[in-house]
């Protein structure tokens, strides 16, 4: 698997500066300013292109599966579903195809391992949950994956909204203490049945609405530069200080996001992070 520390390209969304030019404007000189190049996807539908593009496994190949989630079937969001077949032939990327309804935003990898929501089994119900991991398996070439419980308060499920790796061992991950206690226990055992250690990040989740304000997990990791959220709040500090005990080779940058979390999602979200030649 390609990991977030072992990419090297920035693609974000062309419909992206169009929606939220302030917030662009701002995050591109983020990322210029650290030596970040970065290229606009072609003919996007929505400003989540890492949930719509293919997942890379190799340098050279890329596993699209279906994008083709529950919380889009209506009539006024079925139109946000980019064609992503017409944007990797735009960028000669080719790929896989897989009929596994997965969204990018619930596959957070290291080298070795794989994270996911079991919210995947729901959505490919028409296999079983046997098939599903076998299916994963093959498509990304690794018998190490683990599925955590689904947040009941979060009909979205992507994993990347609650852990990311740090090695192959060790995550970050949500601080759940305001959380619903029977989930609390449900998650961390799955982890600790996993084998896996972890830190806890703040979280500072907005119950009443959709925004993603608070979500400090949603961070963008592009090789040794690692993108913070903040939310001019208190927590703010707290998680720069952890992210930097955790990653101390790594460069660490922040960005205000507090116009991009009303959309629904954070800097991990808009990004579509691979490694080129």
């Amino acid at each position: 698997m390609i990991a977030d520390s072992d990419t090297n390209k920035l693609y974000l969304a062309d419909c992206l500066p169009k929606k939220l030019p302030a917030f662009f404007n701002s995050f591109s000189k983020k990322l210029i300013a650290a030596n970040i190049h970065y290229d606009l996807l072609p003919q996007t539908n929505d400003i989540w292109a890492v949930d719509y593009m293919p997942v890379q496994i190799s340098e050279k190949e890329f596993v699209r599966f279906t994008y083709n989630p529950d919380y889009l079937q209506t009539k006024k969001y079925r139109k946000t579903i980019s064609d992503t077949d017409a944007i990797c032939a735009e960028l000669n990327i080719n790929t896989l195809k897989s009929d596994l309804i997965v969204d990018g935003g619930n596959v957070v990898c290291s080298n070795k391992k794989v994270i996911l929501c079991d919210k995947i089994f729901e959505e490919n119900n028409h296999f079983s949950e046997k098939e599903v991991i076998q299916k994963l398996e093959k498509l990304l070439r690794t018998d190490s994956i683990y599925f955590v419980p689904q947040d009941p308060g979060d009909i979205i499920g992507h994993a990347d909204g609650m852990l990311r790796f740090v090695s192959d061992d060790l995550l970050l991950i949500n601080d759940l203490s305001s959380q619903d206690k029977y989930y609390q226990r449900c998650f961390r055992m799955a982890l600790k049945n996993a084998g896996f250690n972890y830190i806890e990040l703040p979280y500072m989740p907005c119950l009443k609405t959709e925004s993603a304000t608070g979500l400090y997990i949603n961070y963008l990791q592009i090789g040794i530069d690692i993108f913070i959220p903040l939310f001019d709040k208190k927590e703010d500090e707290i998680t720069c200080r952890i992210v930097e005990e955790c990653f101390g080779r790594h460069r660490i940058h922040t960005v205000r996001c507090n116009e991009l979390a009303k959309e629904g999602g954070v800097l991990n979200c808009i990004s579509w992070n691979v490694l080129m030649n």
